[in-house]
């Protein structure tokens, strides 16, 4: 029945109001990012792109505290580690370019950007374009940087090489588990003259001894390169294919994966190839039969409260993705991490 009380009731809260003073509470912090003190959005489409909209300070990266930040999203523009169709290095801009990503995480209920301080920090400088062996150094320096500055990054790759350094910088002091997401397992040896591929950056970490294989698993696998991946059954690793995932369910998929990190520090790593290449067609080694991106929402927001001390998207390649719905995708998938990192028990924030 009508009631036409109520709706006065509801003129008199509404007409002519602002959302940042009349929405529900645990609204307005998000609601006054988004409307800022002029109460005025931001366009989207105007201005300068930066990872997930945040703050653009690559001058952090010359300070010794890098500017006090929490968090450090980065972009590592390099794919000269992939063993089939290139182009990754495009990764970072593709996924700045996404709008609309946040800032509430209505799963997680929380507002990342206003419970730390955190920024783009812009891309890895790289001394060569050509030399793979010289950026894998390069990418090490930096974080090693980003961690001894006490800053948590998030990273948008490039091709999946680039995750060896960045777990070189921060398992220095002591291995760090791993969630890993992807079609393969990237546990395979030296081919072609190089172990720095993207075939490969895990089993270098847990030889380098900052990867804890026991405190690693990896989802989605499947695919004919399982001939690889001796590796990661023979260290220890917990390897669940996308038969697994259907098989066990998504919360027995969130239990096993907690219980296999534990309390200690983690990292989580995600390759967008590990969603099936119907939502993520732009990619290098697409498999099909992977998972949803809900699929992979629904893993990542069960990990809420395991101790994130960084993480990254890689293998976006914008140019096999007509429609833009892999960097959407993985920009996506970037918020989910960011999230959980903010939410880290170990999280200080300065």
């Amino acid at each position: 029945m009508f009631d036409k009380t109520k709706l006065e009731a509801l003129r008199a809260k509404y007409e002519g109001a602002k959302e940042t003073e009349v929405a529900p509470a645990e609204f307005r912090k998000a609601l006054s990012l988004v409307f800022g003190s002029n109460y005025r959005r931001t366009m989207p489409f105007a201005g300068l792109s930066t990872l997930l909209d945040l703050p653009y300070r690559p001058d952090v990266a010359d300070l010794a505290d890098f500017g006090g930040l929490d968090v450090a999203l980065v972009g590592v523009p390099m794919d000269l580690g992939v063993t089939n169709r290139a182009g990754a290095r495009f990764g970072p801009r593709a996924v700045r370019d996404v709008e609309r990503i946040g800032p509430y995480n209505h799963a997680l209920n929380v507002v990342p950007r206003a419970q730390c301080n955190a920024a783009d920090v812009g891309d890895v400088p790289m001394r060569s374009r050509f030399s793979l062996d010289d950026c894998i150094e390069d990418i090490e320096a930096f974080y090693g940087r980003i961690r001894t500055s006490g800053v948590r990054p998030l990273s948008v790759g490039g091709d999946h090489s680039i995750t060896y350094p960045i777990l070189k910088a921060l398992g220095h002091d002591r291995p760090v588990g791993l969630v890993h997401i992807d079609a393969h397992c990237d546990t395979m040896g030296e081919i072609d003259g190089s172990k720095f591929h993207h075939g490969g950056p895990f089993r270098q970490a847990v030889l380098a001894g900052v990867l804890d294989p026991e405190r690693t698993i990896q989802i989605g696998i499947r695919g004919p390169a399982e001939i690889f991946w001796g590796f990661s059954y023979e260290s220890g690793m917990t390897v669940l294919h996308i038969e697994d995932v259907d098989r066990m369910g998504i919360n027995a998929v969130v239990e096993k994966a907690r219980s296999v990190v534990g309390e200690g520090p983690t990292y989580i790593s995600f390759d967008v190839d590990g969603l099936d290449p119907a939502f993520t067609p732009g990619t290098g080694t697409p498999e099909p039969g992977g998972l949803t991106p809900r699929e992979a929402q629904a893993i990542l927001h069960g990990l809420r409260g395991i101790d994130v001390v960084g993480g990254d998207v890689v293998e976006v390649a914008p140019q096999y993705d007509p429609t833009t719905n892999t960097a959407m995708v993985g920009a996506q998938m970037l918020f989910e991490i960011f999230s959980l990192a903010v939410l880290a028990p170990s999280l200080a924030r300065r």
